[in-house]
């Protein structure tokens, strides 16, 4: 179910946000201890500021009663995606080339599961990530998970 509602979400959201020049990193509706939460992770190059997140907010939130497809009562949060933003697209992968990834794998390549390293380049549907001194290719289809890691 739950799914379904996403991408129906998705098809409602991404219109907007294209229109306000803001990408959308991820989609989560699930139930919380609070209840059912409708979360909207998003960003652009320069980064998103409390007013983006508060007229994406606003906008979505009259289209979504209007649609009225979503059966339970739900919270509606809008937020940027921090700095340890999930990697979900080759796109991303390829804006964030030159910084620091952890890569978790759905199977070992050369025995491991999880990588941390820096993303050299894209090519194709593969990532190419430079860990210690050496380059380890990934293909997208690989990646169980991924995120920017924060460099100190």
């Amino acid at each position: 179910m739950a799914e379904t509602v996403i991408e129906q979400i998705e098809a409602v959201v991404l219109p907007v946000l294209d229109e306000l020049g803001l990408e959308l990193v991820e989609v989560q509706y699930r139930r919380e201890q609070s209840g059912w939460v409708l979360r909207l992770v998003i960003d652009k190059q320069d980064g998103v500021n409390l007013d983006d997140c508060g007229a994406v907010s606003r906008e979505i939130s009259q289209l979504l009663d209007i649609e009225d497809f979503i059966d339970q009562a739900y919270n509606l949060e809008v937020s940027s995606p921090g700095l340890n933003r999930p990697l979900k697209s080759m796109a991303g992968f390829e804006r964030f080339v030159g910084r620091l990834a952890k890569i978790k794998t759905t199977e070992p390549i050369a025995g491991e599961h999880v990588f941390i390293g820096k993303i050299n380049k894209t090519e194709g549907e593969s990532i190419v990530l430079e860990v210690g001194t050496k380059e380890v290719t990934i293909l997208f289809s690989q990646v169980a998970k991924a995120r920017l890691e924060v460099e100190f």
